[in-house]
């Protein structure tokens, strides 16, 4: 994924919560660098890579239901017509 297409994530002061968190020199120093590149602060750096990194889990209930039946050992329009078949 290119650094230029994530998004912003939407964190305020107001809806931020600030954390401390440990990050290796050398990744800091990589970090620091991707962010002067970027023109953008290492604080926003860090939260646009932790949305990024969280979008794959955040999936909605319709993504999250979807193919939900294909390990399923009977076919899903033979079970429908059999459960209906039973009013």
């Amino acid at each position: 994924m290119k650094l230029e297409k994530w998004y912003h994530a939407g964190i305020s002061k107001e809806t931020g919560m600030r954390t401390l968190v440990d990050i290796p020199a050398e990744d800091l120093q990589l970090v620091n660098g991707i962010a002067k590149k970027l023109d953008i602060s290492r604080a926003e750096f860090v939260r646009r890579a932790i949305s990024s990194y969280l979008q794959p889990f955040r999936a909605d209930s319709a993504v999250e239901a979807f193919g939900i039946w294909s390990g399923h050992p009977v076919d899903g329009l033979d079970y429908q017509e059999r459960i209906r078949g039973e009013w």
